[in-house]
């Protein structure tokens, strides 16, 4: 056997399903996850929520979420109870031990991150620069 197929063998298979230790997404989140999936998925061939990081200003990385139709072979998938969820792995490697939580407040229901730095060892919680969702903490303002 070559040094590189024996490299290759040793490898482990990489899972492509998002798992609860991956990420939590409380009952509530997926529940109305799976509300908006549904309204959406006769547009555009909508099948999946994507869950993405993207820079932030001065707080840091940005959470959020779009409706899809495509999935990646970098993609770890949620398929459950009517929803199905893409996270690519670098998002995945920011919110590794992160919760998506639905929370309905006074002002009006959104979707929160929560702990979304736990994996790379920061609170997750708001900077104060004013940035709503900045920080990590996806629901702050």
């Amino acid at each position: 056997m070559s040094e590189v197929s024996a490299q290759t063998a040793e490898m482990p298979a990489y899972s492509t399903e998002l798992r609860e230790s991956d990420m939590n997404i409380t009952e509530t989140a997926r529940a109305a996850l799976a509300g908006l999936l549904q309204e959406a998925s006769g547009e555009d061939g909508v099948d999946a929520v994507r869950v993405y990081v993207s820079g932030g200003g001065c707080g840091g990385m940005t959470y959020g979420m779009t409706f899809t139709d495509q999935s990646t072979p970098f993609d770890r998938v949620y398929d459950r109870d009517g929803l199905r969820l893409y996270v690519d792995a670098v998002a995945l490697s920011y919110l590794r031990g992160a919760e998506i939580d639905y929370v309905d407040q006074a002002m009006g229901a959104s979707f929160v991150f929560r702990n979304a730095f736990q994996a790379v060892g920061g609170s997750g919680g708001c900077s104060a620069c004013g940035a709503a969702g900045g920080g990590g903490g996806g629901g702050c303002a």
